[in-house]
């Protein structure tokens, strides 16, 4: 098969173009960069450098593809192009610029799932998107077939969703690859993991919130790859999967985790004082989002074979730096 990947040089897309090529599909990618378009030629792909802004280019590559795995999301103001830095900069109150920026995310990431839709729906192609886990409802513990919650911690991403779904009424084989909140493997540095180990050392401490009873799933990205190819090949139309390994470590043994192999005291935080904390992930760090992939297991026969979070933390890698 023919597949486009946008997001192609990121953590997970670089994985899935890796998955594609060893399993005989002719793989192109979408890039940034010219040093990320020279990574993903030396790999096997094809590299077309632009933006999931484009649009046009987006239905051009999608209309040629048989399929596409849509990974790529704005999670860094410099993803954003010029304009849309602007507007999120000078498009009302400054203390509105984080809303601002979200927003502007969410909806680019739409304009790019109904674009590749649209191009596909011509040619009955496939069309898997990334999604969190983080847009189910908290507390539950979420099966594939639950529906995104507008009221979770993800919530606004839901819309992504919906899109994607819609799309699968237009002769699109939709489906989408629900990713844990923590997707980790060598080369991870901007992930909800290390992210979390760069606050305890900034704050020389490793903490969690109330019990720390809240549970967070995760996946190793090579696992997460392999469940994006089979959907590609496999998955029916309007298909949600689950890309988890377990259904949830408690954040208090994250942050356990965290203190023994960082060298750094644990700390039991208050609601109160999660904010001066964690900062922008402080409302994640208290979310109970439990995962089951019972259901991937049984539709399509994946099964995770990478060590488990708790065998990479011990290798040490995310506390050498």
């Amino acid at each position: 098969m023919r597949v486009w990947v946008t997001g192609a040089s990121g953590f997970i897309g670089s994985a899935v173009i890796r998955e594609l090529v060893e399993n005989g599909h002719q793989a192109s990618g979408l890039v940034r960069s010219a040093e990320a378009a020279e990574r993903l030629e030396a790999s096997g792909a094809r590299a077309v450098r632009g933006s999931i802004e484009q649009t046009d280019l987006l239905r051009k590559e999608a209309g040629e593809a048989d399929a596409v795995v849509h990974t790529a999301f704005y999670h860094k103001f410099s993803h954003a192009g010029l304009s849309a830095k602007l507007r999120i900069m000078l498009g009302g109150s400054p203390a509105r610029i984080p809303a601002r920026f979200m927003q502007t995310a969410i909806e680019t990431d739409r304009r790019a799932i109904e674009a590749m839709g649209t191009a596909l729906s011509r040619r009955s192609g496939a069309l898997t998107i990334a999604m969190p886990t983080m847009t189910l409802s908290p507390g539950l513990l979420a099966t594939e077939d639950a529906a995104g919650d507008v009221s979770s911690v993800g919530g606004g991403r839901v819309v992504s969703e919906k899109t994607l779904l819609a799309l699968a009424d237009r002769g699109v084989r939709a489906s989408l690859v629900r990713l844990p909140p923590i997707v980790y493997g060598a080369g991870d540095s901007g992930g909800l993991l290390p992210s979390l180990i760069a606050i305890a050392k900034k704050k020389g401490t490793a903490a969690y919130v109330g019990e720390g009873l809240n549970r967070w799933s995760s996946v190793h990205r090579l696992d997460a790859a392999r469940l994006f190819r089979m959907a590609v090949e496999q998955a029916e139309a309007g298909t949600k999967l689950h890309a988890a390994a377990e259904e949830g470590m408690a954040f208090k043994e994250i942050a356990e985790n965290i203190s023994r192999h960082a060298n750094l005291p644990l700390k039991r935080l208050e609601s109160a004082e999660a904010d001066a904390y964690f900062g922008w992930l402080s409302a994640f760090a208290a979310a109970d989002n439990p995962v089951s992939s019972a259901l991937t297991r049984q539709r399509l026969g994946w099964e995770p074979t990478e060590r488990d979070l708790r065998q990479e933390m011990e290798r040490g890698h995310y506390f050498s730096k």
